[in-house]
């Protein structure tokens, strides 16, 4: 591949119920992952959830973000008691995510992980979630806060720094962390911020909070995308 082509990167539509312009129920990803993505110089391309090969359908691309959305299911990670606050579960989306996390990661795809994202390869790996993190005042939704990145990680690379400013939109939060996975990265009041995986195939890191946030004026969350892109490219 050369540079003067983009990359492809495969980002797996999150389901929404209504969409104004388009009148019924869409598939769709965040404009401003989509912009970070661009930004570094890579071919968003939002693909359809669906059951099959996904090995197959990834053959095409060059990396993968798997970004955020609603809570996976618990039974998922043998959990049998839902908490109320669960929202937006969908099987489709669940069973979808899980399989392209195990396949991109025993393919050696690049691949960048985005708060369910991360959770679902932690899953995906055998770890488990906590439900709820305590409700408002312990949980991460609408909030702005300091994390602590540790020393020698890919995610200190990508972002060059060890402690970042991250936007946080989340209710829950890893308990069991899969077998294989590091972490890379805690806030203040110990939540998993960060996961990656020694000994991968290929390049990837996973973070709880939202890089697309901030990414348009903050290099450091811009890092991220800029080196999935690159691990794209470099994997040609």
């Amino acid at each position: 591949m050369t540079t003067s082509v983009r990359p492809l990167i495969a980002i797996p539509a999150r389901f929404s119920a209504t969409t104004s312009a388009l009148r019924y129920a869409a598939e769709v990803n965040a404009r401003a992952l989509i912009e970070a993505v661009w930004r570094a110089g890579g071919e968003p391309a939002t693909i359809h959830p669906a059951r099959g090969d996904v090995a197959s359908r990834l053959a095409r691309f060059d990396g993968v973000l798997l970004p955020g959305g609603g809570d996976l299911a618990p039974h998922r990670y043998g959990v049998t008691d839902t908490h109320g606050s669960v929202y937006d579960v969908d099987d489709l989306q669940d069973a979808f995510d899980l399989e392209l996390a195990r396949r991109t990661l025993d393919s050696g795809l690049p691949l960048l992980a985005i708060c369910r994202g991360l959770q679902v390869v932690d899953v995906a790996l055998g770890g488990t979630l906590e439900q709820d993190m305590g409700g408002p005042g312990r949980e991460h939704r609408h909030v702005v806060h300091p994390v602590e990145v540790l020393r020698g990680t890919l995610l200190e690379r990508a972002t060059g720094a060890q402690k970042v400013e991250v936007s946080c939109y989340h209710h829950q939060r890893v308990n069991g962390i899969a077998a294989g996975l590091t972490v890379t990265a805690r806030a203040a009041d110990g939540t998993v911020e960060g996961l990656e995986l020694p000994g991968a195939r290929g390049w990837f890191t996973a973070v709880q909070w939202h890089p697309e946030d901030t990414a348009h004026e903050d290099p450091a969350q811009q890092g991220l995308f800029d080196a999935l892109v690159r691990a794209a490219r470099d994997s040609h």
